[in-house]
């Protein structure tokens, strides 16, 4: 199947939050934005404004709660009312025209927000966050259906075509980012994720949606992120055509250095990552992360230091050269050979998880074959250990023995150890300065 990409509109181009993007990469920058959301509505907006003050260039963010995610807005609104701890903004709960005026004075073309959710089925969701005049969020119906949900794929796909078609109808453009290059947040290999990520794009986009962002978690190796970025954006260049879009990446999403330096430093190298890759957003992470949910201060100190050590990089950084292992070429045969399966991207998405032609490496959904596996090596490269039924072409012994319950273990706390242990005795450049 070849995807045609519809044409933009000739009303609008951009919406206010890509506009801002663009903006900052054009003029040598840098968005940095946290994960943050908080169930009252004066807690929410002190939040955010604290975002805003951040000496950095950061877009705003409304993290929504557990119950909301998955449509148990009744629960959501009895917490509000016992006062009962929430892990996130109930939007629905809330209501529309509390958020909006919960967001007069702080949103606008310099600060604009993305609503954060990781709903399989997000319609009601996404019905409020339009009502609220909010200009962004993200998902699809892979990347928040297999790992966070026990919906079958065909419902998250029915579903996000319906959110993606409300979103494309109304008068303004509304951005869409796709989870797919996020996919269990480690463990599975570069070309999958990008593979992912543009798979949903071109789902978003043949549903009539213009404005669309694709993501990349940062995982073991910079040489072979920047490998894999540059996968993304030359995939995405050549199946996108004119639309409007940019890449975000995310500070490492696995298990989390716990110490501060260790915590500081994977967030200083996903920063000097998405420098030398071109990346035009990042998504940090703070020293709580290992241990609780982060407060504003918190959040606001990784931002800025995100921004210092962005600016250095783009100043001072050294380049660095990509792994070159066909990475490319491999995510590039996932996607045609998936979109090849049915007349459509949804079609073909269930097609190739129902045949375990596309299959997540240790994601337990009943959708997902589960019978490829991925290791780390010992330069830290991520790679295909056992493919399954994907049309993938790879050498077997390299992987060595198959991996034991140990294994596995010390794979998940590779960067932990890195960044925590090895890493401990490096005086890092921006200490310097």
């Amino acid at each position: 199947m070849t995807v045609t990409v519809p044409a933009a509109p000739a009303r609008i181009r951009t919406n206010r939050f890509s506009a801002f993007v663009h903006r900052t990469k054009e003029a040598g920058g840098l968005v940095v934005q946290p994960r943050m959301g908080f169930a009252e509505l004066p807690v929410m907006r002190e939040g955010l404004l604290g975002v805003r003050g951040a000496r950095a260039t950061s877009a705003g963010t409304i993290t929504l709660d557990s119950y909301t995610r998955v449509n148990d807005h009744d629960s959501a609104r009895e917490a509000l009312r016992t006062g009962a701890d929430l892990n996130g903004f109930p939007l629905v709960a809330h209501g529309p025209a509390a958020t909006r005026r919960m967001l007069e004075g702080v949103a606008g073309e310099d600060f604009p927000i993305q609503v954060r959710h990781g709903s399989a089925l997000p319609y009601p969701l996404f019905e409020a966050m339009v009502a609220a005049d909010i200009d962004a969020t993200e998902g699809g119906p892979v990347s928040y259906c297999l790992p966070y949900s026990r919906a079958p794929l065909t419902e998250a796909v029915d579903a996000w075509s319906r959110c993606c078609e409300l979103l494309a109808a109304q008068d303004r453009q509304i951005h869409l980012e796709s989870f797919g290059g996020c996919m269990l947040g480690q463990l599975c290999p570069p070309s999958l994720l990008v593979a992912l990520s543009v798979l949903e794009a071109l789902f978003f986009a043949e549903h009539g949606l213009h404005s669309i962002s694709l993501s990349y978690a940062q995982q073991t190796n910079s040489a072979q992120d920047l490998e894999a970025l540059a996968a993304l954006r030359r995939l995405a260049g050549e199946r996108l055509g004119d639309l409007d879009w940019h890449v975000v990446l995310y500070t490492y999403m696995g298990v989390y250095p716990r110490t501060p330096v260790g915590s500081f430093r994977i967030l200083e190298d996903s920063a000097r990552l998405a420098i030398r890759s071109g990346t035009e957003r990042l998504i940090v992470k703070t020293p709580a992360e290992a241990f609780r949910i982060p407060t504003v201060g918190e959040n606001v100190d990784a931002l800025e230091f995100a921004a210092y050590v962005a600016a250095d990089e783009a100043l001072h950084g050294q380049p660095e050269l990509p792994t070159e292992t066909g990475l490319y070429e491999e995510a590039r045969m996932l996607v045609d050979s998936t979109l090849a399966l049915a007349p459509t991207v949804g079609q073909a998405l269930v097609r190739a998880f129902s045949l375990g032609h596309l299959d997540v490496p240790f994601c337990l959904h009943r959708d997902n074959a589960n019978k490829s596996r991925a290791y780390v090596d010992a330069r830290g490269l991520l790679r295909w250990a056992e493919p399954g039924s994907m049309p993938l072409a790879i050498d077997r012994t390299a992987a060595g023995k198959p991996l034991s319950a140990q294994g596995l273990i010390e794979m998940l706390g590779y960067n932990e150890r890195r960044f925590d242990r090895e890493q401990l005795t490096r005086v890092p450049r921006w200490s310097l300065t």
